[in-house]
C-alpha cells in the first residue's frame, strides 16, 4: 500500500482508538457511548445464550444469516420504514453496521470510482472508498443552528454528472445530530434515481430522534426502489455494540453482491451473535420512550454548559447521541486541545478532522453523549473550563 494511502487510513486517531495514558478515576471517553450507563436492551443476552446451547444449528448460517433472523428483521425493518422487504433476497446479517458499510462499497465500487460524501459525516464513509482505490467528491452538509439542514445540491449534480457511482450519508448525521429533512432526501432520491447511482444511508440511530423531530426514511420515498440500500442495527440506541450485529437492507442484486464479499471477509456474521437481533424492535413497553428521554437530559445540560462559552458554536442534537463542537478562537488548535483535554483533563473526544476536510470540520470536535449524567456534566465542565483558559486575549 502506498504511503500516502496509509497516511490517510490512519486510525490512530479515530474513534474508540484514542490512547488514554494513565486512568484516572473522573476519565470520561466521549469517543464512543457508555454501555454500562447505559446497558443493552434486555433479551439479547438471553436470545444468544440460548443459541449457544442450541450449538452447531445456530453457529452457522448461510453467508447472508440465518433465514429465521432475517425473517424476524426483515419484518420489523419493514414495519420501521415503511417499504417491504423481501427476507429472501433483500436483506443480510452483516459484522455491525460498519461491516455492512464495507460490504456494499467493496460491492459497489471499483479503482477510479467516484463516489459522492456528505460531508461532515462518518469517518469512514471517505476512508472505505480511499481503500478501494475509488475517488470521494465531498458534498458539503450545512447545518448551522436554527435552520433545517441541508446539502449542496449542485456539488452533488457535479458529482454525478462526473460519474459518480454511489452517494453516501448518515441520517442522523454522526457527527453532527441533524436529521435531514424530507426535502432534502427526495432532492437526493430524485437524483440518484435520475442519474442511476446507488444511495447508501446509515441510519444506525434512527430510532433515537428528539423533541418530535419528524424523521423520513429514504427508502420509502418515490424513486428509492431499487436504488438505496439502508444500513441498521442495534448497536447504538439499544448498546449492543458489543454483539456487532447488523443488517442492511436494499436491492436484491446489490445484497447478493454484499454476499460474495462476506463470504470472503468473514463467511459470516458470527452465528450465535445473530440471534440478538431477535430482541430488536422487541423492547418492554415504554423502554425506547425513557432512553430517549434519559439522553435528551444529558443533551440539554451539554449543550447549556458548552453555550456559556462566548462564540462557542454548537447545534442542537436532532437525533443521535453526538455533539459537533466548534470553539472559539484560541491560543491552541483543536487538535492541540483534545491533546491536553485527554493527558490532563481525562476527557476524551474526537478530532473533527476525522469526519471531513472543511475549515469548520476539522476546527471542531465530536463527543458521544451516551454516557452516565453526573459524570458527562463533570467532565464537560473541565472542558469548558480548559476552552476557556486558552480563549484568546486570555491567559493559558
Amino acid at each position: 500500500m502506498p504511503a500516502e494511502l496509509g497516511s490517510l487510513l490512519d486510525v490512530s486517531a479515530a474513534p474508540g482508538q484514542e490512547r488514554l495514558g494513565r486512568s484516572r478515576d473522573d476519565l470520561v471517553d466521549f469517543s464512543h457511548g457508555d454501555v454500562d450507563a447505559f446497558p443493552p436492551a434486555p433479551g439479547a443476552r438471553e436470545a444468544v445464550v440460548a443459541a449457544i446451547e442450541r450449538g452447531g444449528s445456530a453457529a452457522y448460517s448461510p453467508y447472508r444469516g440465518h433465514l429465521a433472523v432475517r425473517e424476524h428483521a426483515a419484518r420489523r425493518v419493514a414495519e420501521f420504514t415503511g417499504a417491504p422487504v423481501d427476507a429472501e433476497t433483500e436483506i443480510i446479517v452483516t459484522p455491525g453496521s460498519q461491516g455492512a458499510l464495507f460490504l456494499v462499497l467493496a460491492a459497489s465500487l471499483v479503482p477510479g470510482d467516484r463516489v459522492a460524501i456528505a460531508e461532515p459525516d462518518y469517518f469512514a464513509n471517505r476512508r472505505i472508498p480511499l481503500s478501494l482505490g475509488a475517488v470521494p467528491m465531498p458534498v458539503a452538509l450545512d447545518c448551522t443552528e436554527g435552520q433545517d439542514a441541508s446539502l449542496d445540491l449542485e456539488a452533488l449534480d457535479a458529482a454525478l454528472a462526473a460519474g459518480a457511482k454511489v452517494v453516501v450519508l448518515s441520517n442522523p448525521n454522526n457527527p453532527t445530530g441533524v436529521v435531514y429533512p424530507e426535502a432534502v432526501l427526495r432532492a437526493v432520491v430524485d437524483r440518484v434515481s435520475g442519474a442511476r447511482a446507488l444511495l447508501v444511508v446509515d441510519q444506525l440511530y434512527s430510532r433515537l430522534v428528539f423533541d418530535d423531530r419528524e424523521y423520513v426514511h429514504a427508502r420509502a420515498l418515490p424513486g428509492a426502489e431499487g436504488r438505496c440500500v439502508t444500513l441498521l442495527g442495534p448497536s447504538k440506541t439499544e448498546s449492543l455494540s458489543g454483539y456487532r450485529v447488523g443488517v442492511a437492507v436494499g436491492p436484491a442484486e446489490v445484497i447478493a453482491r454484499m454476499e460474495q464479499r462476506l463470504g470472503i471477509v468473514s463467511l459470516r456474521a458470527a452465528g450465535y451473535a445473530q440471534s440478538a437481533l431477535d430482541a430488536w424492535f422487541e423492547e418492554p413497553d415504554g423502554w425506547l420512550e425513557e432512553r430517549i428521554a434519559a439522553h435528551r437530559d444529558i443533551r440539554d445540560g451539554l449543550l447549556e454548559r458548552f453555550r456559556a462559552v462566548p462564540g462557542l458554536h454548537v447545534r442542537t442534537t436532532e437525533g443521535g447521541s453526538y455533539l459537533f463542537v466548534r470553539p472559539p478562537a484560541m491560543s491552541v488548535s483543536v487538535g492541540e486541545l483534545v491533546r491536553i483535554a485527554r493527558e490532563e483533563h481525562g476527557v476524551v473526544v474526537t478530532r473533527g478532522e476525522e469526519f471531513g476536510t472543511a475549515t469548520s470540520t476539522v476546527e471542531s470536535f465530536r463527543l458521544n453523549f451516551s454516557q452516565d449524567r453526573d459524570r458527562a456534566f463533570a467532565a464537560v465542565d473541565r472542558l469548558v473550563a480548559l476552552i476557556s483558559a486558552h480563549l484568546v486575549g486570555m491567559r493559558a
